[in-house]
């Protein structure tokens, strides 16, 4: 007698995600992220058009208030990170996401530069000090082989809810009267805050435990105790100690990631002005190729962060992302001058094979950055590395101009080795650190 054929399947995407989400924690998350990325979806796909044609903004104005905006959350990405190492990271990741909602509403009221400006650079201070901070409950409010599968889980969600906030957006676009824009921008801000609501729910074991103090330590009788106070004086010294500025590894790995995630800035920046300035691809393949972009990395994400807690196994999928990284520039190298739909079907390569760089690469960052930092100061590690990631998105623009867009192939060739080389880096980073801890039986 023969066995039944086993016809059981693998579980869907959607399946794995919603059994994902017995976690509280990560239920708590995912709800909060899926509100608030729609709202930031919908800010995204208005800002610019309502800075120039809503507010009179020029070209230049809008440019220098998302510039700032940047910049501020570069120094607001480490001290998220470092106040959630001293204070109920719950309790400020609540606080900064309101915070940061309430003043993207209040862009509905801005009408000039100057309000523009302030309210761009303190809605990005919070948004980053917000991110910092929600990481530094990852770091705590999971098991170590499962904080990038939330990661993963919560990427796929922010990027499903960017695309609806899109679409929400485009109806401001449609209309085009200063009316829908407020409108939707006011919508859009209170989205995010109410998205902070879900972050009440979460328990008081993704705080930091409490600090240890120097503080006099007394006996029942109130007598001091000697050896009590002084262990706790070494304790706060040994606190101190495990700062990420003083983690050599720790730094460099920041540095080379925030030169990968360079990658963003070639998506953002780069591939839009190279097809309108230097392909015969029609301008409308922008649009088509972030659509492209954003349907891998809901598929794929998940499912290729698996395993890239293994900091063996994050070394090497940021090597190969890096050698996907450098194909990638030389084939968008490569649309330059070629018939239109020839153009087409080689941007659209470019993109793919980009997409899943920039998957792979995300996995690696996350498994090493979690498991490299010190867990006694989770959140000021994280910090930095969140710090080193705005600074990356903040040179990004400079660095794809001065290569690919001002030299061509030469410039796309050259882009792709500075992401081969940080990816080289990395996995040397990685490789190392392997070596360091006994492999498990």
């Amino acid at each position: 007698m023969t066995s039944a054929p086993d016809t059981a399947q693998k579980p869907s995407l959607r399946s794995r995600i919603v059994a994902s989400l017995d976690e509280p924690v990560l239920r708590a998350l995912v709800l909060s992220t899926v509100v608030s990325r729609v709202g930031r979806g919908v800010f995204f796909a208005v800002t610019v058009l309502f800075f120039t044609q809503i507010l009179g903004l020029g070209a230049g104005e809008a440019a220098i208030v998302l510039a700032v905006s940047s910049g501020c959350g570069v120094i607001a990405s480490f001290l998220g990170g470092w106040l959630a190492d001293r204070w109920s990271a719950r309790r400020l990741t609540f606080g900064f996401e309101a915070l940061g909602g309430l003043l993207l509403a209040g862009y509905a009221f801005a009408g000039d530069f100057v309000t523009a400006l302030v309210l761009a650079s303190l809605s990005g201070f919070f948004d980053s000090m917000s991110h910092s901070a929600r990481s530094a409950i990852i770091a705590r409010g999971f098991a170590p082989d499962r904080r990038v599968h939330a990661r993963a889980v919560l990427r796929t969600v922010t990027n499903l809810s960017i695309a609806l906030g899109a679409g929400i957006g485009a109806i401001a676009l449609a209309l085009g009267t200063p009316e829908a824009y407020r409108a939707v921008i006011a919508l859009a801000g209170l989205f995010c805050a109410a998205g902070s609501l879900p972050l009440l729910r979460l328990s008081p074991a993704v705080d930091a435990p409490p600090r240890p103090t120097t503080d006099t330590v007394r006996t029942v009788t109130g007598s001091i105790n000697t050896a009590a106070t002084a262990a706790a004086a070494e304790e706060r010294k040994d606190w101190r100690r495990r700062s990420p500025w003083r983690d050599p590894r720790y730094l460099l790995l920041s540095a080379l990631s925030a030169v990968f995630g360079m990658q963003f800035g070639v998506a953002e920046l780069g591939v839009p002005l190279w097809i309108t300035r230097d392909t015969n691809a029609p301008t409308v393949l922008v649009a088509v190729l972030v659509v492209v972009n954003t349907t891998l990395v809901v598929l794929f994400q998940v499912r290729a962060s698996r395993g890239t807690h293994d900091v063996r196994v994050a070394g090497r999928v940021t090597m190969i992302a890096g050698w996907l990284m450098a194909a990638s520039c030389v084939i968008y190298a490569l649309a330059a001058g070629l018939p239109a739909w020839t153009a087409v079907v080689v941007l659209l390569v470019a993109t793919i094979t980009h997409t899943f760089a920039e998957i792979l690469s995300q996995a690696g960052a996350w498994g090493l950055s979690f498991e490299l930092a010190d867990p006694v100061r989770a959140g000021a590690y994280q910090g930095v590395f969140g710090m080193g990631f705005s600074l990356g998105a903040l040179g990004a623009p400079i660095v794809v101009n001065a290569t690919a867009i001002t030299f061509g192939f030469a410039g796309w060739v050259a882009l792709g080795l500075i992401f081969l080389a940080a990816a080289a880096g990395i996995w040397l980073i990685a490789r190392r650190a392997a070596a360091s801890v006994p492999v498990a039986a």
